[in-house]
């Protein structure tokens, strides 16, 4: 089947992989001039890294065998063997620059760049391009991120909501080890994962709103990050002696619908489920979406909406509670092992291609 897909990220270039891998013919519109490499870097869990290895695509990154959570005091909230996930499902975890997965997505698949659309069919799964010209398929997918115009045809006005909070992050020159740190306290939260040879991603999550102004225009986010951070000492003290700029990133979260298309007209990613990266699991689920979509091409698209809505809305929900932000002392009395075999059920909790019997 012809399938038109609005949007080159992470949902639509995996889709176009797995669609050629069905036979079907997908042709990717994208508005901005090139490929939107740009942004951190993301976490892939083991059903996703199996979903890549099922597409013939390996994007790299740096394996990851652990997670630790602590508070400013010293208490430890939470370590998490991920080794445990990877004997249990096959495939590791894997953190890995955004540039990198998005250039990997983007091998073999023809892109039509500079293509914004201005107008939406969905009845006729067809789309017009500001510049001239249009686009019809079979199916119509809008995978073109949280400010979609297929999904303002299909649902009206931008259903996200601000949820409190608010990332900075970046990169830092720091030794490399297979390890996920956090450090909470009531300020926010700080994250350090590898994303290279010597190469960290660095976060802050700030809790923003009435009497905590640090926001978009905030005119120098690494002084502020050193004014509200700065007495942490540690590990936080050496990141911002490191950092020179700062990318942000607001925590957006809205309910996720049961129903997200009509008739041959769908949408995957951000389009359908925006939520915090507070899970990381955002470009996890736009693949997970990109391999049961693939599947759906021809049948029921309801079908898929629905099957998808169950599993994604328990990682948006868990993302906008910004629980992973909070110090909670009390984790740390759960035992390390226990801590594991919970946080490994949830994987597979989260993804759908792990739920399906095989």
């Amino acid at each position: 089947m012809r399938v038109v897909v609005v949007g080159a990220g992470v949902a639509g270039l995996a889709l176009a992989h797995a669609l050629i891998k069905h036979g079907h013919e997908p042709e990717v519109y994208e508005a901005a001039p090139e490929l939107r490499a740009t942004g951190g870097a993301v976490g892939l869990w083991p059903g996703t890294v199996a979903i890549l290895h099922e597409l013939g695509l390996r994007p790299g990154g740096v394996r990851l065998t652990h997670m630790a959570s602590w508070t400013v005091r010293g208490w430890k909230q939470a370590a998490i063997d991920l080794a445990h996930a990877e004997r249990r499902y096959g495939f590791p975890s894997v953190h890995v620059e955004r540039r990198e997965l998005v250039e990997c997505l983007a091998e073999g698949i023809p892109v039509t760049f500079g293509a914004r659309v201005s107008e939406v069919d969905p009845a006729r799964a067809e789309v017009r391009f500001a510049g001239g010209g249009s686009a019809r398929g079979d199916v119509l997918v809008g995978a073109d991120g949280r400010n979609s115009v297929v999904r303002q045809a299909l649902w009206g006005a931008d259903p996200a909501r601000y949820v409190g909070w608010a990332t900075w992050q970046g990169f830092i020159t720091w030794p490399t080890q297979p390890k996920v740190l956090m450090v909470v306290g009531e300020q926010g939260s700080l994250g350090l994962t590898p994303a290279g040879p010597e190469r960290q991603l660095w976060w802050f999550d700030v809790r923003t709103g009435p009497g905590r102004p640090l926001w978009e225009d905030e005119p120098d986010p690494v002084g502020r990050l050193k004014e509200l951070f700065g007495d942490w000492g540690g590990v936080a003290a050496k990141v911002l002696e490191r950092i020179e700029e700062a990318e942000f990133f607001p925590h957006l979260y809205h309910p996720v619908r049961k129903v997200w298309g009509a008739g041959p007209a769908t949408l995957a990613g951000d389009a359908a489920h925006t939520m915090p990266p507070t899970m990381a699991q955002g470009a996890n689920q736009a693949i997970e979406d990109a391999w049961a979509l693939s599947r759906a091409v021809g049948g029921d698209l309801r079908a898929y909406e629905r099957q998808r809505a169950r599993v994604v809305a328990r990682s948006a929900r868990m993302s906008a509670t910004g629980r992973t932000d909070k110090p909670t002392p009390v984790a740390g009395l759960v035992p390390g092992g226990a801590m594991t075999r919970l946080y490994t059920w949830w994987l597979r909790r989260a993804s759908g291609y792990l739920l399906t019997p095989r």
